[in-house]
């Protein structure tokens, strides 16, 4: 019986393995390319290419329109072998991965120095096929910008916690613009009373009185738990807070873009102990 359950848990946790390790096997050929630029290894640079591969930037013309530029990979390769060792580095952020059977598709934002000096930003969405002989990169398509561009690595927990600290205090010195502009446009923020569900917007105009004063509401964290999504961009978090409603519960959710987190959706709940949920519920109760 027990080798029995042994092996029943082996086969429900293998998968789980198995989607780790293609996952990280998919990331080591993107990491791999990418050191090879920095090398200026033209030859490690094709090792991770599929033969049908091709490179190509999504961009716009000098008249503001789009257009798509395809640089071939052998010249590609052939552009980094002649480059000096470390002049190209291409710094990557975040690996969004997603991956069903043999195809693969990674999201990642990246800031490019060229020279040691900063030359533009953007994402690359790279799309990976399965061979033989390992995962290859099958088409890579870039975006290039100058603006909202991340300079060093995100201080994670460190900088969320900062930013729904300051997000709070907005409120506590009714600071409408700071507020809000913390939100998303289609950011969610449920009331504790059931009609409370706004979209931002929404929530602006009903909170014009609260905003009008020295404070809209000062709420104080006691208690906060973090997580963050393994590519960096995803936030969420629940924590206790002392209320003129007394100790209530708040957890959102966060995205972040280039440098800037906006929050999703929130919620804001009442909290009862247990001992005393028959007297709510009878206080709550409709005649």
């Amino acid at each position: 019986m027990r080798y029995i359950f042994i092996l029943l848990v082996f086969f429900c946790l293998n998968p789980v393995s198995q989607a780790q390790d293609a996952r990280e096997q998919v990331v080591a050929v993107i990491k791999q390319m990418f050191n090879g630029m920095r090398a200026a290894d033209s030859n490690a640079i094709k090792a991770v290419f599929h033969p049908e591969a091709q490179l190509q930037t999504s961009t716009f013309d000098r008249e503001g329109k789009p257009r798509l530029a395809t640089t071939p990979i052998p010249m590609f390769a052939s552009r980094v072998g002649s480059a000096k060792p470390q002049s190209l580095d291409e710094r990557i952020w975040s690996y969004d991965v997603r991956i069903d059977q043999g195809l693969a598709t990674v999201w990642t934002e990246y800031t490019f120095i060229a020279n040691g000096q900063f030359s533009h930003c953007g994402v690359n969405a790279f799309q990976l096929i399965k061979m033989s002989d390992g995962w290859k990169i099958h088409q890579i398509t870039d975006t290039r910008r100058k603006e909202n561009c991340i300079m060093e690595a995100p201080l994670t927990e460190k900088e969320v916690g900062a930013f729904i600290d300051k997000w709070h205090q907005a409120a506590a010195t009714a600071d409408e613009t700071a507020y809000f502009g913390a939100m998303s446009a289609d950011g969610v923020f449920l009331g504790t009373d059931a009609t409370e569900r706004w979209v931002r917007d929404d929530m602006a105009k009903a909170m014009e009185k609260a905003f009008a004063g020295k404070s809209a509401w000062d709420f104080k964290s006691r208690n906060r738990q973090i997580m963050l999504s393994a590519d960096g961009r995803y936030a969420w978090w629940d924590e206790l807070l002392d209320t003129w409603m007394g100790v209530c519960r708040g957890s959102g959710v966060l995205e972040r873009d280039g440098q800037t987190w906006k929050i999703k959706h929130y919620d804001l709940a009442v909290t009862v102990p247990n001992d005393k949920m028959k007297q709510f519920m009878k206080l709550t109760k409709k005649k």
